[in-house]
Protein backbone atom coordinates (compact mmCIF):
# COMPACT_ATOMS: atom_id res chain seq x y z
CA UNK A 1 0.00 0.00 0.00
CA UNK A 2 1.52 3.35 -1.10
CA UNK A 3 1.97 5.35 2.07
CA UNK A 4 -0.12 8.95 2.25
CA UNK A 5 0.62 11.78 4.54
CA UNK A 6 -2.60 14.52 4.92
CA UNK A 7 -1.31 18.38 6.33
CA UNK A 8 -4.65 19.66 7.69
CA UNK A 9 -6.84 21.07 9.91
CA UNK A 10 -9.96 19.49 11.29
CA UNK A 11 -11.95 22.88 10.80
CA UNK A 12 -10.36 23.10 7.23
CA UNK A 13 -13.77 21.54 5.10
CA UNK A 14 -11.45 21.37 1.85
CA UNK A 15 -9.29 18.66 4.40
CA UNK A 16 -12.30 17.05 5.39
CA UNK A 17 -13.48 16.55 1.85
CA UNK A 18 -9.71 15.13 0.85
CA UNK A 19 -9.85 13.10 4.17
CA UNK A 20 -13.42 11.91 3.04
CA UNK A 21 -12.02 10.54 -0.18
CA UNK A 22 -9.43 8.62 0.96
CA UNK A 23 -12.24 7.05 3.32
CA UNK A 24 -13.96 5.93 -0.56
CA UNK A 25 -10.71 4.47 -1.27
CA UNK A 26 -10.33 2.79 1.91
CA UNK A 27 -6.63 4.14 1.93
CA UNK A 28 -4.57 4.82 5.14
CA UNK A 29 -2.96 8.41 6.09
CA UNK A 30 -0.78 9.26 8.36
CA UNK A 31 -2.39 12.94 10.02
CA UNK A 32 -0.64 15.84 10.94
CA UNK A 33 -2.66 18.90 12.00
CA UNK A 34 -0.89 22.04 10.78
CA UNK A 35 -2.25 24.04 14.27
CA UNK A 36 -0.56 21.73 16.29
CA UNK A 37 2.95 21.70 14.91
CA UNK A 38 4.79 24.50 13.93
CA UNK A 39 7.42 22.75 11.76
CA UNK A 40 4.27 20.73 9.42
CA UNK A 41 2.31 24.93 9.02
CA UNK A 42 6.00 25.88 7.89
CA UNK A 43 6.14 23.08 5.63
CA UNK A 44 2.58 23.63 4.10
CA UNK A 45 3.62 27.45 3.71
CA UNK A 46 6.51 26.35 1.44
CA UNK A 47 4.36 24.31 -1.05
CA UNK A 48 2.60 27.46 -1.90
CA UNK A 49 4.44 30.56 -1.75
CA UNK A 50 3.98 31.09 1.85
CA UNK A 51 0.06 30.61 1.49
CA UNK A 52 -1.67 27.92 4.28
CA UNK A 53 -3.49 25.89 1.16
CA UNK A 54 -5.09 22.77 3.16
CA UNK A 55 -4.51 20.43 2.70
CA UNK A 56 -1.17 18.97 1.65
CA UNK A 57 -1.54 15.52 0.31
CA UNK A 58 2.63 13.76 0.53
CA UNK A 59 2.86 10.59 -1.24
CA UNK A 60 5.77 8.77 -0.81
CA UNK A 61 7.79 7.91 -4.55
CA UNK A 62 5.03 10.36 -6.02
CA UNK A 63 3.65 14.01 -6.19
CA UNK A 64 3.11 16.34 -3.20
CA UNK A 65 -0.34 17.55 -3.86
CA UNK A 66 -1.52 21.12 -2.63
CA UNK A 67 -5.54 21.05 -1.99
CA UNK A 68 -6.00 17.99 -4.63
CA UNK A 69 -9.10 17.60 -6.62
CA UNK A 70 -10.31 14.16 -6.79
CA UNK A 71 -9.48 12.78 -9.83
CA UNK A 72 -5.64 14.47 -9.56
CA UNK A 73 -5.98 12.77 -5.73
CA UNK A 74 -6.68 9.34 -7.36
CA UNK A 75 -4.32 9.41 -10.09
CA UNK A 76 -1.46 9.78 -7.64
CA UNK A 77 -2.04 7.18 -5.56
CA UNK A 78 -2.87 4.92 -8.75
CA UNK A 79 -6.48 3.61 -7.44
CA UNK A 80 -9.76 3.69 -9.69
CA UNK A 81 -11.91 6.79 -8.44
CA UNK A 82 -14.95 4.81 -6.81
CA UNK A 83 -18.77 4.85 -7.97
CA UNK A 84 -20.83 6.18 -5.51
CA UNK A 85 -20.67 7.24 -1.92
CA UNK A 86 -19.57 4.61 0.02
CA UNK A 87 -17.72 6.05 2.64
CA UNK A 88 -19.71 8.07 5.78
CA UNK A 89 -18.40 9.43 9.06
CA UNK A 90 -20.90 7.26 10.89
CA UNK A 91 -22.72 4.24 10.03
CA UNK A 92 -26.03 4.22 11.88
CA UNK A 93 -27.15 -0.38 12.34
CA UNK A 94 -30.69 0.37 13.58
CA UNK A 95 -33.95 3.10 12.79
CA UNK A 96 -35.39 2.13 16.27
CA UNK A 97 -34.98 5.16 19.17
CA UNK A 98 -31.19 4.66 19.98
CA UNK A 99 -30.33 4.59 16.53
CA UNK A 100 -32.20 7.39 15.13
CA UNK A 101 -31.56 9.56 18.25
CA UNK A 102 -27.76 9.37 17.18
CA UNK A 103 -28.11 9.40 13.59
CA UNK A 104 -30.01 12.97 14.50
CA UNK A 105 -27.31 14.05 16.66
CA UNK A 106 -24.50 12.84 14.38
CA UNK A 107 -25.90 15.15 11.62
CA UNK A 108 -26.54 18.24 14.08
CA UNK A 109 -22.92 17.79 14.65
CA UNK A 110 -21.72 17.73 11.37
CA UNK A 111 -21.24 14.31 10.90
CA UNK A 112 -21.63 12.03 7.40
CA UNK A 113 -24.28 9.94 8.28
CA UNK A 114 -25.90 6.48 6.79
CA UNK A 115 -28.62 4.47 8.60
CA UNK A 116 -29.36 1.06 8.04
CA UNK A 117 -32.42 -0.57 8.88
CA UNK A 118 -34.38 -3.46 6.83
CA UNK A 119 -37.72 -2.74 8.36
CA UNK A 120 -39.63 0.19 9.21
CA UNK A 121 -38.20 2.86 11.67
CA UNK A 122 -39.16 2.98 15.23
CA UNK A 123 -37.89 -0.56 16.50
CA UNK A 124 -39.82 -1.92 19.26
CA UNK A 125 -41.50 1.21 20.29
CA UNK A 126 -43.09 1.36 17.14
CA UNK A 127 -44.76 -2.01 17.38
CA UNK A 128 -46.75 -1.41 21.06
CA UNK A 129 -49.98 0.29 20.86
CA UNK A 130 -49.36 2.39 23.95
CA UNK A 131 -45.84 4.06 25.61
CA UNK A 132 -46.59 5.00 28.81
CA UNK A 133 -43.98 7.02 30.54
CA UNK A 134 -42.52 9.54 28.59
CA UNK A 135 -41.41 12.49 30.21
CA UNK A 136 -44.08 15.17 28.77
CA UNK A 137 -46.95 13.02 27.83
CA UNK A 138 -49.18 12.64 30.74
CA UNK A 139 -51.26 10.23 28.48
CA UNK A 140 -48.70 8.42 27.01
CA UNK A 141 -47.98 7.95 23.11
CA UNK A 142 -48.97 5.22 20.27
CA UNK A 143 -46.40 3.75 19.13
CA UNK A 144 -47.33 4.23 15.78
CA UNK A 145 -47.29 8.41 16.84
CA UNK A 146 -42.93 7.50 17.85
CA UNK A 147 -42.11 6.14 14.63
CA UNK A 148 -43.67 8.43 12.55
CA UNK A 149 -42.05 11.51 14.94
CA UNK A 150 -39.00 9.85 14.57
CA UNK A 151 -39.16 9.37 10.25
CA UNK A 152 -40.03 12.67 9.85
CA UNK A 153 -37.57 14.23 11.84
CA UNK A 154 -35.02 12.13 10.45
CA UNK A 155 -36.31 13.03 6.93
CA UNK A 156 -36.29 16.63 7.96
CA UNK A 157 -32.46 16.27 9.25
CA UNK A 158 -31.40 14.57 5.90
CA UNK A 159 -30.34 11.17 7.14
CA UNK A 160 -29.99 9.07 4.74
CA UNK A 161 -31.14 5.66 5.18
CA UNK A 162 -30.70 2.42 3.55
CA UNK A 163 -33.24 -0.30 3.62
CA UNK A 164 -31.09 -3.23 4.28
CA UNK A 165 -29.81 -4.50 7.66
CA UNK A 166 -26.50 -5.08 9.40
CA UNK A 167 -24.59 -8.46 8.66
CA UNK A 168 -21.14 -8.21 8.93
CA UNK A 169 -18.32 -5.74 10.58
CA UNK A 170 -14.40 -5.91 10.23
CA UNK A 171 -11.59 -3.80 10.39
CA UNK A 172 -9.82 -2.39 7.32
CA UNK A 173 -6.81 -0.12 8.66
CA UNK A 174 -8.33 3.11 10.16
CA UNK A 175 -11.56 2.42 8.82
CA UNK A 176 -14.82 0.02 9.43
CA UNK A 177 -16.18 -1.81 6.77
CA UNK A 178 -19.95 -3.06 7.28
CA UNK A 179 -22.03 -5.77 4.88
CA UNK A 180 -25.36 -5.31 4.19
CA UNK A 181 -27.89 -8.20 4.19
CA UNK A 182 -27.41 -7.80 0.08
CA UNK A 183 -23.53 -8.13 0.14
CA UNK A 184 -23.20 -4.26 -0.20
CA UNK A 185 -20.34 -3.25 1.68
CA UNK A 186 -20.11 0.59 2.92
CA UNK A 187 -17.28 2.05 4.90
CA UNK A 188 -16.86 4.45 8.01
CA UNK A 189 -14.39 5.68 10.68
CA UNK A 190 -17.43 4.90 13.31
CA UNK A 191 -20.22 2.63 13.52
CA UNK A 192 -23.20 2.58 16.10
CA UNK A 193 -24.87 -0.47 16.96
CA UNK A 194 -28.41 0.00 17.94
CA UNK A 195 -30.06 -2.91 16.51
CA UNK A 196 -32.17 -3.42 19.79
CA UNK A 197 -33.58 -7.09 20.99
CA UNK A 198 -36.53 -8.73 20.62
CA UNK A 199 -38.94 -10.06 23.49
CA UNK A 200 -39.00 -13.59 23.41
CA UNK A 201 -43.15 -14.23 22.45
CA UNK A 202 -45.54 -16.53 23.94
CA UNK A 203 -47.58 -17.00 20.73
CA UNK A 204 -50.79 -16.76 22.70
CA UNK A 205 -54.10 -15.26 21.70
CA UNK A 206 -54.41 -11.68 22.66
CA UNK A 207 -50.92 -11.22 23.44
CA UNK A 208 -50.02 -9.35 20.15
CA UNK A 209 -53.81 -7.06 20.43
CA UNK A 210 -53.11 -5.85 23.65
CA UNK A 211 -49.04 -5.34 23.86
CA UNK A 212 -48.48 -1.94 25.51
CA UNK A 213 -52.32 -1.99 26.35
CA UNK A 214 -52.64 -4.43 29.30
CA UNK A 215 -49.44 -6.71 28.36
CA UNK A 216 -46.04 -4.68 29.63
CA UNK A 217 -42.66 -5.90 30.14
CA UNK A 218 -41.23 -2.95 32.64
CA UNK A 219 -43.20 -2.96 36.52
CA UNK A 220 -41.06 0.69 37.13
CA UNK A 221 -42.26 2.19 33.86
CA UNK A 222 -45.98 0.99 33.20
CA UNK A 223 -46.81 -0.28 36.95
CA UNK A 224 -47.79 3.11 38.14
CA UNK A 225 -50.86 3.54 35.66
CA UNK A 226 -52.22 0.25 37.53
CA UNK A 227 -52.07 1.43 41.32
CA UNK A 228 -54.68 0.36 43.22
CA UNK A 229 -55.79 -1.65 41.16
CA UNK A 230 -56.93 -5.42 42.42
CA UNK A 231 -54.66 -7.88 40.67
CA UNK A 232 -51.79 -7.91 38.66
CA UNK A 233 -50.02 -10.60 36.65
CA UNK A 234 -46.35 -11.34 36.37
CA UNK A 235 -45.18 -14.48 34.06
CA UNK A 236 -41.52 -15.41 34.27
CA UNK A 237 -39.24 -17.12 36.57
CA UNK A 238 -35.83 -15.86 37.97
CA UNK A 239 -34.32 -13.04 39.89
CA UNK A 240 -36.01 -10.23 37.53
CA UNK A 241 -39.68 -11.54 37.41
CA UNK A 242 -39.22 -11.90 41.12
CA UNK A 243 -37.73 -8.29 41.15
CA UNK A 244 -40.75 -6.83 39.56
CA UNK A 245 -43.24 -8.95 41.20
CA UNK A 246 -41.87 -6.79 44.52
CA UNK A 247 -42.01 -3.33 42.48
CA UNK A 248 -45.93 -4.44 41.23
CA UNK A 249 -46.69 -5.34 44.91
CA UNK A 250 -46.39 -1.40 46.13
CA UNK A 251 -49.12 -0.59 43.21
CA UNK A 252 -52.10 -3.65 43.71
CA UNK A 253 -53.72 -5.98 46.10
CA UNK A 254 -52.69 -9.38 44.47
CA UNK A 255 -49.59 -9.86 41.83
CA UNK A 256 -49.62 -13.55 41.00
CA UNK A 257 -46.54 -14.74 39.91
CA UNK A 258 -46.14 -17.75 36.78
CA UNK A 259 -43.64 -20.02 36.40
CA UNK A 260 -43.28 -22.93 34.49
CA UNK A 261 -40.66 -24.80 36.22
CA UNK A 262 -42.14 -27.28 38.81
CA UNK A 263 -40.34 -24.65 41.32
CA UNK A 264 -39.76 -21.40 41.30
CA UNK A 265 -36.84 -20.09 40.19
CA UNK A 266 -34.94 -17.42 42.01
CA UNK A 267 -32.16 -16.80 44.36
CA UNK A 268 -32.56 -17.50 47.93
CA UNK A 269 -32.66 -14.29 49.54
CA UNK A 270 -35.15 -13.13 47.05
CA UNK A 271 -37.33 -16.12 47.25
CA UNK A 272 -37.71 -15.91 51.02
CA UNK A 273 -39.07 -11.84 50.38
CA UNK A 274 -41.43 -12.91 47.59
CA UNK A 275 -43.23 -15.64 50.01
CA UNK A 276 -43.30 -13.24 53.31
CA UNK A 277 -44.86 -10.64 51.02
CA UNK A 278 -48.68 -11.22 51.83
CA UNK A 279 -49.44 -9.39 48.06
CA UNK A 280 -47.97 -12.16 46.31
CA UNK A 281 -48.74 -15.54 45.26
CA UNK A 282 -46.34 -18.04 43.13
CA UNK A 283 -47.77 -20.46 41.08
CA UNK A 284 -45.12 -22.96 39.62
CA UNK A 285 -45.42 -25.63 36.54
CA UNK A 286 -48.13 -22.77 35.47
CA UNK A 287 -48.49 -21.09 31.36
CA UNK A 288 -51.15 -18.43 30.30
CA UNK A 289 -52.50 -19.82 27.47
CA UNK A 290 -54.84 -17.54 26.56
CA UNK A 291 -55.61 -13.49 26.96
CA UNK A 292 -59.21 -12.53 26.37
CA UNK A 293 -60.54 -9.31 25.07
CA UNK A 294 -63.28 -7.37 26.44
CA UNK A 295 -65.97 -5.29 24.38
CA UNK A 296 -63.95 -2.11 25.72
CA UNK A 297 -60.62 -3.42 24.16
CA UNK A 298 -58.79 -4.00 27.55
CA UNK A 299 -57.52 -7.08 29.18
CA UNK A 300 -60.95 -9.16 29.97
CA UNK A 301 -59.18 -12.46 31.70
CA UNK A 302 -56.08 -14.58 31.73
CA UNK A 303 -56.56 -18.21 31.11
CA UNK A 304 -53.67 -20.40 32.86
CA UNK A 305 -52.84 -24.09 32.86
CA UNK A 306 -51.70 -26.28 35.79
CA UNK A 307 -49.18 -28.09 33.83
CA UNK A 308 -48.91 -30.68 36.63
CA UNK A 309 -52.65 -31.43 36.56
CA UNK A 310 -54.05 -30.47 33.26
CA UNK A 311 -56.46 -27.69 35.04
CA UNK A 312 -57.28 -24.69 33.01
CA UNK A 313 -58.64 -21.82 35.44
CA UNK A 314 -58.53 -17.70 35.11
CA UNK A 315 -57.55 -14.96 36.32
CA UNK A 316 -58.72 -11.83 35.97
CA UNK A 317 -55.80 -9.19 36.61
CA UNK A 318 -55.47 -5.68 35.44
CA UNK A 319 -52.53 -6.04 33.16
CA UNK A 320 -49.75 -9.15 32.47
CA UNK A 321 -45.87 -8.48 33.09
CA UNK A 322 -44.06 -10.79 30.51
CA UNK A 323 -40.55 -11.73 31.91
CA UNK A 324 -40.02 -14.50 29.52
CA UNK A 325 -36.80 -13.02 27.99
CA UNK A 326 -35.16 -10.76 25.43
CA UNK A 327 -33.25 -12.07 22.70
CA UNK A 328 -30.52 -9.48 21.22
CA UNK A 329 -30.59 -8.86 16.92
CA UNK A 330 -26.82 -9.54 16.96
CA UNK A 331 -27.00 -12.69 14.87
CA UNK A 332 -25.61 -11.76 11.67
CA UNK A 333 -22.89 -9.63 13.29
CA UNK A 334 -22.39 -11.12 16.51
CA UNK A 335 -19.27 -12.73 15.74
CA UNK A 336 -17.17 -9.56 15.32
CA UNK A 337 -17.85 -8.37 18.92
CA UNK A 338 -17.55 -9.73 22.58
CA UNK A 339 -20.93 -10.74 23.74
CA UNK A 340 -22.19 -11.30 26.97
CA UNK A 341 -23.65 -14.62 28.18
CA UNK A 342 -26.83 -14.08 26.92
CA UNK A 343 -25.89 -12.67 23.44
CA UNK A 344 -25.74 -8.42 24.31
CA UNK A 345 -22.94 -6.43 23.07
CA UNK A 346 -20.28 -5.37 25.71
CA UNK A 347 -19.41 -2.04 25.96
CA UNK A 348 -16.44 -0.05 28.15
CA UNK A 349 -17.40 2.66 29.67
CA UNK A 350 -17.06 5.63 26.66
CA UNK A 351 -19.58 2.83 24.60
CA UNK A 352 -17.32 1.29 22.46
CA UNK A 353 -17.16 -2.61 21.83
CA UNK A 354 -14.81 -4.64 21.70
CA UNK A 355 -13.71 -3.54 17.99
CA UNK A 356 -12.28 0.18 18.12
CA UNK A 357 -14.63 2.13 16.26
CA UNK A 358 -17.34 0.75 16.89
CA UNK A 359 -19.93 1.31 19.68
CA UNK A 360 -23.35 0.20 21.09
CA UNK A 361 -26.61 1.68 22.31
CA UNK A 362 -30.05 0.36 23.29
CA UNK A 363 -31.10 -2.99 24.05
CA UNK A 364 -28.75 -4.68 22.32
CA UNK A 365 -26.06 -3.41 24.40
CA UNK A 366 -25.76 -5.49 27.93
CA UNK A 367 -26.93 -4.48 30.79
CA UNK A 368 -29.60 -1.46 29.49
CA UNK A 369 -32.24 -0.59 30.87
CA UNK A 370 -34.80 -1.44 28.11
CA UNK A 371 -36.61 1.49 28.79
CA UNK A 372 -37.87 4.07 26.00
CA UNK A 373 -36.38 7.02 27.22
CA UNK A 374 -32.95 5.64 28.06
CA UNK A 375 -32.67 4.11 24.45
CA UNK A 376 -33.16 7.71 23.17
CA UNK A 377 -30.58 9.01 25.82
CA UNK A 378 -28.11 5.91 24.77
CA UNK A 379 -28.60 7.10 21.44
CA UNK A 380 -27.39 10.52 21.54
CA UNK A 381 -24.74 9.77 24.34
CA UNK A 382 -23.09 7.29 21.47
CA UNK A 383 -23.21 9.40 19.06
CA UNK A 384 -21.06 12.37 21.38
CA UNK A 385 -18.58 9.42 21.75
CA UNK A 386 -18.08 8.57 18.34
CA UNK A 387 -17.80 12.28 17.88
CA UNK A 388 -14.91 12.20 20.22
CA UNK A 389 -13.24 9.72 18.47
CA UNK A 390 -13.42 11.45 14.99
CA UNK A 391 -11.76 14.06 16.65
CA UNK A 392 -9.21 12.13 17.80
CA UNK A 393 -8.48 11.48 14.03
CA UNK A 394 -8.61 14.84 13.58
CA UNK A 395 -12.36 14.75 11.07
CA UNK A 396 -13.97 17.23 13.46
CA UNK A 397 -12.95 19.74 15.33
CA UNK A 398 -13.14 19.44 19.07
CA UNK A 399 -16.15 20.80 20.60
CA UNK A 400 -16.01 24.50 22.56
CA UNK A 401 -16.14 23.45 26.33
CA UNK A 402 -18.50 24.71 28.34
Amino acid sequence: MVEVTVYGAPWCPETRRCKRLLGEARVDYTWIDVDDDPDAEAFVRRQDAGKLSLPVVVVRHGPVLVAPAGPELFAALGVDPPKDLRFFDLIVAGAGPAGLSAALLAVREGMRCLVLEPAEPGGQAAEAPALNGSPGFTEGLSGGDVAENLRAQAKRYGVRMLGQGLAGLRRSGDYVVVTTGSGEEFSGRAVIVATGASYQQLGIPGEDELRGAGVHFSASSDGPFYRKSEELMVVGGGDLAGEEALILAGFTQKVRVLETAAEFRASPLLLERLRRNPKIELYPSSELTELTIGEDGKLAAAVVRDRTTGYTFSFTPAAVFLYTGMTPNTEPFGRALELDDAGFILVDRTMQTSMPGVFAAGDVRAASTKQLSAAIGEGVAAAMMARRYLESFGDLSARASA
